[in-house]
């Protein structure tokens, strides 16, 4: 059942209720089926909500006629209306559809206010895995969902997409290809097998930064949020949420250096502190060489000296070798 359907449904009850009440009249059928586009550009700015199946079209129908009813009862009790009155049968067939339309619109979740109730099997636990823009981007997501590390359903939220394609269309051109990373990982992704991916439609229209949009998708999905992003694994981690940062995996899996081992480097360039030169390793973990700015380029002998374990990274620091 689609959006299209019963709006076409809604418009055509309308104006027979329409022609019902006007005593057959035509002006009254057209009258009701007015109001009902009316009620249809209303239900347009609903954008809050996502769309969903018939389950939730079935729960939104029997809302929409109880709230019918107690609201119905309410005006016959206040107003006087006698019970035959064609304002309950109005007040039906717009519950009815504005219940139907919400329901239609929570694809992953639809959520009974009192009492709290998800709609799910709890015999089969799914595990919810929200994507970061900067996770995308990184590109080692595409190994990690090879080797089936992660189960369970993969989210991709839709203002994480748009995020993608505004960083693949700026004029920057390192942004630029940044972003045309991101879209192609994503479409590579898209074709593994056995991977359960999904765009999720809600855009929280009222919280304007992707990363609070990225924790607030979290909890009310109950997931976990997979990110390289230093700021957001701190503020998720502070909120509740479970988070999955690819450099503290990265970190784990790099082998241990201990103080005096002996390795060689290329330096790339000039450190921050004076006379430093810095070189990287294949993993790109950070080495600093003391006294070794003359030698930036040339491929030199050094021995750890000392190794700084951070969560945003591993640096070492090494000496010449003389």
């Amino acid at each position: 059942m689609n959006l299209l359907l019963v709006r076409i449904l809604f418009v055509i009850a309308s104006a027979i209720v329409g022609y019902q009440i006007g005593n057959a009249s035509l002006v009254g059928g057209i009258l009701g089926g007015a109001a009902a586009l009316v009620m249809i550009l209303m239900e347009l700015g609903m954008r809050r909500v996502s769309v969903s199946g018939l389950s939730g079209a079935v729960f939104g129908l029997i809302l929409g006629i109880f709230m019918a009813k107690v609201v119905g009862d309410a005006v016959s009790l206040l107003a006087k209306v006698p019970a035959e009155s064609p304002i309950k049968l109005v007040l039906t067939l717009v519950f009815c559809y504005l219940g139907m339309v919400i329901g239609l619109r929570g694809k992953d979740e639809f959520n009974i206010i009192i009492p709290y109730v998800r709609l799910r099997r709890q015999d089969q636990p799914e595990e919810v895995t929200v994507l970061d823009t900067s996770a995308i981007i990184d590109g080692r997501i595409q190994d990690i969902f090879k080797t089936k590390f992660l189960s369970g359903k993969v989210v991709i939220p839709r203002f994480v997409l748009k995020e993608l394609q505004q960083i693949a269309d700026s004029t920057d051109p390192i942004k630029r290809q940044r972003g045309r990373r991101g879209l192609e990982i994503l479409h590579v992704i898209q074709k593994e097998a056995g991977l359960d991916i999904s765009l999720h439609e809600e855009e929280f229209p009222d919280v304007p930064e992707v990363d609070a949009k990225l924790v607030k998708l979290a909890q009310l999905l109950e997931g976990k949020i997979l990110t390289v992003d230093f700021n957001l694994n701190r503020v998720a981690a502070f909120q509740g949420i479970k988070v999955l940062n690819i450099n503290e995996l990265a970190n784990a899996l790099k082998p241990v250096v201990f103080a005096g081992e002996q390795m060689e480097i290329k330096l790339i360039k000039e450190g921050k502190e004076h006379n430093q030169g810095v070189g990287y390793l294949d993993d790109g973990t950070m080495v600093v060489v003391e006294d070794a700015r003359r030698l930036i380029g040339q491929q030199v002998k050094v021995a750890v000296t000392s190794v700084l374990q951070t969560q945003a990274g591993r640096m070492i620091f090494t000496k010449l070798e003389r």
